[in-house]
């Protein structure tokens, strides 16, 4: 028994411990030395419109920042068309999962999502001293079973996650389907829709002739419907911390009495707000996603791995063998990629889509692990529709 052990929390308690890189020097530098397509972040980092505006913002830096991120929440309603009561800005769109959770849960409630999504969900349900169900996949594939998940759903459950696309497996769920389910759920459940990859499930979307969201029109409906988005994925911001959620106004106004003061930095709001309309800069990083997905895809199934079609910034694949083996000799050759172990698949990982040169140092380290003949694999592969 520790110390602590008998005065701390429960969720403390029964939060399981995780096992961050070694943060000795040799390992930090080590690692900043590494091509990093581990953690989705953006290869172009953010546009030059974004940079000056923090710039500026730093002359101020002896200020507290504006709690209520009062201008950055009326650009964002006017950019949505939604009134600024339905925004809230919060630091990066984890926090307010997090917010959700505190604000609606507590023991003997619970949440619902798919299994092998978006690992945040469990620590934050978990942090709530709630319970977090996770309805199996589609048998064989790779997708959420939504009639499985409202199955799940019992008079306690107050929240349901919906990742789209989702977090590992960059799948997407065409807006039809995301309609018919909202339809099945029962007025005591808020659904949060994650569309943390929103402007790359847009265009992959486009190319491939489907509607991917009407999330916003639920929330303009007056639905039980909670919209995140984040700076951090194609505004190249996740450094700043600086996300939202678009919902219903006394939802909203209750999850920002939980809020940390001063949570935003005044240089986050300020990168924010000059990267929202940032057309350009936006443009060019959806367009060199969806081309470099398309290298990525034909490389590794040629090197016979099994890549599912993405609708996001980074490709599943499965390896056909231990996946956090491969990526610790991924890491000897210089690339650091995402085992996915913890997400319940063991001969999977998670890449980055990275600028062309980063992708092929990627594909020319693969082929050298391949090339010394680690294991035999079947030559299996999906290639993504119109990717």
């Amino acid at each position: 028994m520790s110390r602590f052990f008998d005065i701390v929390s429960k969720p403390a308690r029964d939060l399981g411990t995780t096992n961050p890189p070694s943060t000795t020097p040799a390992a930090l530098e080590r690692r900043s030395l590494l091509i990093k397509l581990d953690s989705n972040e953006s290869p172009f980092g953010p546009s030059a419109r974004a940079i000056d505006a923090m710039r500026s913002a730093l002359n101020a830096a002896n200020f507290y920042p504006d709690d209520d991120c009062s201008q950055l929440r009326r650009e964002l309603a006017a950019h949505h068309s939604l009134p600024p009561e339905q925004v809230l800005v919060t630091a990066g769109s984890t926090a307010l999962l997090t917010l959700l959770c505190q604000t609606l849960l507590a023991p003997g409630l619970n949440a619902v999502t798919s299994e092998r999504s978006f690992i945040v969900y469990s620590l934050a349900v978990q942090a709530a001293g709630g319970h977090l169900i996770e309805a199996p996949m589609r048998s064989g594939e790779d997708s959420f079973d939504l009639e499985a998940m409202v199955a799940a759903i019992d008079s306690n459950t107050r929240l349901v996650f919906l990742a789209n696309p989702n977090n590992p497996t960059g799948t997407m769920l065409e807006a039809a389907m995301v309609e018919r389910f909202l339809g099945q759920l029962p007025g005591h459940v808020v659904v949060v829709l994650d569309e943390a990859y929103y402007e790359f499930a847009l265009h992959f979307a486009a190319l491939r002739g489907i509607a991917y969201s009407n999330s916003l029109d639920y929330v303009r409906q007056g639905a039980s419907v909670v919209v995140l988005r984040t700076f951090s994925k194609a505004h190249g911001l996740a450094g700043l911390r600086v996300g939202y959620g678009l919902g219903p106004a006394e939802l909203l106004g209750y999850c920002a009495r939980m809020r940390n003061t001063f949570s935003v930095s005044a240089v986050a709001q300020a990168g924010a707000m000059a990267a929202i309309d940032d057309h350009h800069h936006i443009q060019r990083v959806v367009e060199n996603n969806m081309m470099q997905s398309r290298v990525l895809a034909q490389e590794l199934s040629g090197l016979g791995y099994r890549v599912v079609p993405t609708s996001a910034n980074f490709v599943f694949c499965d390896l056909g063998e231990d996946a956090a083996v491969v990526a610790n000799r991924l890491q000897d050759e210089g690339v650091a990629v995402r085992p996915l172990g913890h997400w319940g698949a063991p001969n999977c990982i998670r890449v980055t889509i990275g600028t062309p040169e980063q992708n092929q140092a990627f594909l020319q380290a693969a082929r050298r692990l391949g090339s010394r003949g680690s294991v035999d694999r079947p030559r299996v592969s999906t290639l993504a529709r119109g990717s």
